[in-house]
This record gives structure tokens, sequence and C-alpha cells, in this order.
């Protein structure tokens, strides 16, 4: 069982926050238990980490749609990142949370980042993938040829000049109240610290090629489509050094020609004649996995459905899977023979064969009812 906080708890806002109001409120936490103010005090530490991890959940909107859905457990990639995170981790990440313009975001509380440059982030790659109902329903492994931007070998850097390696300008102003230090992204190397001292041909102004990578991809069973799956560090690399981007994966569903889904549900519409609806009959109709025997008890009525347990959808959450409903329809002929008339006109009047609905038997809406129920 997992013991970490709630996000939102943690920087202390609503789950209807605005991205704006979760800006300000990891402001204020980091503020607060922000290690130049609490030097030596390992408690406000993991806070400050703990208020890290949060906005750096939250303040992505992917990130915060799979969260909001599936808390700290997300499916395909072993949860968000915990407390593994380490300082540098977090000062480059959250570098503009105060408007600095790209440097650490408590220079100008806290007196300068100390000569530390801004770790970069590579950009994210996104995909599209088809998956069968079966697929699904199973949860697959596929191998995806992905074209990612790497570094390209014989590249060499040296440290900016114009920053000295740090990936942030200095401004000293004098004022009434003493000097005042802003600091900016450097403009020359866009706050990496480095510049390119060789490249060779064919490669950009990064320092980075275009690649062909095979990716495994572990699907869970239970997936939707436009549910998007993320595959950390699997995206393009960080010009200049750095942490790779995310390979967002986004999942299309194949319709199924004979079963429907209805969220866990499989929905599956059996067509029966008059003659099997009113003596019986069994028949075989499609399941995930192979064909399935039912049986039709005689006296079955049109928009009757059967419900098989269990034979729906896994839960992409663990909570058990959903059912198979057979949608029962009674087929009547467009067009008789003479002789076929003449049978059926000598029963039109039979006892048996008056509707006389039993008053246990369930209305159609009733049964809509039970059905989205």
């Amino acid at each position: 069982m997992s013991t970490k906080r709630d996000y939102y708890e943690i920087l202390g806002v609503s789950k209807s926050a605005t991205a704006e109001e979760i800006k300000k409120a990891y402001r204020k936490v980091a503020i607060q238990f922000h290690p130049d103010k609490n030097p030596g005090n390992k408690e406000a530490e993991e806070k400050f980490k703990e208020a890290a991890e949060a906005y750096e959940v939250l303040s992505d909107s992917e990130k915060r749609t799979q969260y909001d859905r599936f808390g700290h457990s997300r499916p395909g990639n072993g949860g968000f990142r915990g407390h593994d995170m380490n300082m540098e981790d977090i000062f480059s990440q959250f570098g503009d949370i105060f408007g600095g313009g790209g440097g650490s975001p408590f220079d100008s509380f806290f007196g300068g980042g100390g000569g530390r440059s801004r770790q970069r982030k590579g950009s994210n790659l996104r995909i599209k993938l088809k998956l069968t109902l079966e697929e699904i329903a199973n949860g697959v492994e596929k191998k995806i040829k992905v074209n990612r931007l790497i570094h390209a070998e014989g590249v060499t850097f040296k440290n900016c000049t114009a920053c000295q390696g740090t990936g942030q300008m200095r401004k000293v102003v004098n004022t009434m109240l003493g000097q005042m230090v802003s600091t900016t992204t450097c403009s020359v190397c866009n706050g990496a610290g480095q510049t390119i001292d060789k490249r060779p041909p064919g490669v950009d102004n990064s320092g980075l090629v275009s690649k062909e990578d095979m990716i495994t991809v572990k699907i869970p069973a239970g997936v939707s489509d436009g549910m998007q799956l993320s595959m950390s560090g699997k995206g393009n690399e960080a010009p200049g050094g750095g942490m790779p981007g995310d390979l967002i994966i986004l999942i299309e569903e194949i319709e199924d020609k004979e079963l429907k889904r209805d969220g866990n549900n499989l929905v599956y519409d059996l067509h029966i004649s008059f003659i099997d609806a009113a003596i019986g009959t069994t028949a075989e109709v499609p399941s995930i996995g192979g064909k399935v025997r039912i049986k039709i008890d005689p006296g079955t009525q049109s928009g009757k459905i059967l419900r098989l347990r269990g034979k729906g959808l896994k839960d992409i959450n663990g909570y058990g899977s959903g059912d198979q409903l057979i949608y029962i329809s009674v087929w009547t002929p467009k067009k008789l023979t003479s002789e076929e008339k003449e049978k059926l006109e000598s029963l039109r009047h039979a006892p048996n064969f008056q509707p006389h609905p039993d008053t246990h038997e369930k209305g159609f809406f009733e049964r809509m009812k039970e059905y989205f129920g």
C-alpha cells in the first residue's frame, strides 16, 4: 500500500485548482522549505523534494490527467517519480517557476544558484498505437520504430564563454536599497552552459542527429481509445546533455466487427429465428479468446439480454473484469411462401400465439436500466 501523500494536499490546493494557482502554491511551499532557509534540516529538505515532485506532475496537463485517474500508480511506466529526485533535478526542471527566465527558481531570494547550470530536458515524442480488441483484452508487448534525436558522434562541446558554463547571465543593479541581483537564461547557449566546439557534417546546431530506434512498449490490459501512456526518457535527447524527453503513446482502438465495447463490457447482437425463440436452442457466439456456446430457453423474447459474467475486459486499475452482454433479436422473415403463410395462418388464433406478457417480464426500459447499471 502506497504511503505517499496526495499531491494536491502537499501543495494545499483543491483538485479543481488552475495552473496558476498550482504554480503560486508551489512557490509558497518551496520557499518555506528551501534548503538555504533550513540548513541541515533533513525534514525540510524532504518536504522540499515532496513539493517539487507534486508540482512536476500537477503542472503537466498530461501527467495531471493520469494522476487524477490512476493516482500514484499510473499504468505502463511504474508510476510517477518519487523521492529519488535529487536537488539538481528540482532546480533544473522548475527554473521558470518564479518567472526568472530560466535561472534557478530561488536565485532572487537566496543570492543565486551557486554556479549551478540549468540542466535541460529534451522534447517529448508522440506516437499513435493501434490495438485490436483482443490485444486490449489481454495486454500486449509491441516493438515500434521511433525516430529520435540523439547526440551525434564526433560532436564536442565547450563551456559557454558568455556565461562561463552556468547557463545564466547575472545582472547587478545599484538602487537606493542596495545592490539587486537578477538572473536570466544565457542567450548564447540557451541555458545549456555549453556550446558546440566541433560539429561533423549533417549534424544540427544543437549537436543532435535523427536515429531510428526500436522500442519495446508493454501495454497493460484494459486500455481504452484516446488513453495516453508515457515512457520516461524515450523521447528526444537534450542538446548539450541533460534529461531525455518522454515518449507519449496515444491508444487507438480498432473497432471489432462482431463485439462492441461499452466501458469494460462487451456487447454482441444475436439474431435468432422465431422457431428457435419459441422452442429453444443453443448458439455459438464470439467472445474474447474464442467461441462460447450458450443456451436459448424456450419462449425467449426479443430484446432479452443474456449476461456472461467476467467475459468482458479487465479493468485497467485491477478492479476485476466486465461482462459480455448478448442482446437477443428475434428475426421476422420479410417474405413467406404460400405454404408458410398457410401454416402460420392456421396458428394465428391459437391461444399460445396470443401476446400475454408475464407480469414478471421486464419491459424495454427496465432492461435498459439493468444494462446500463
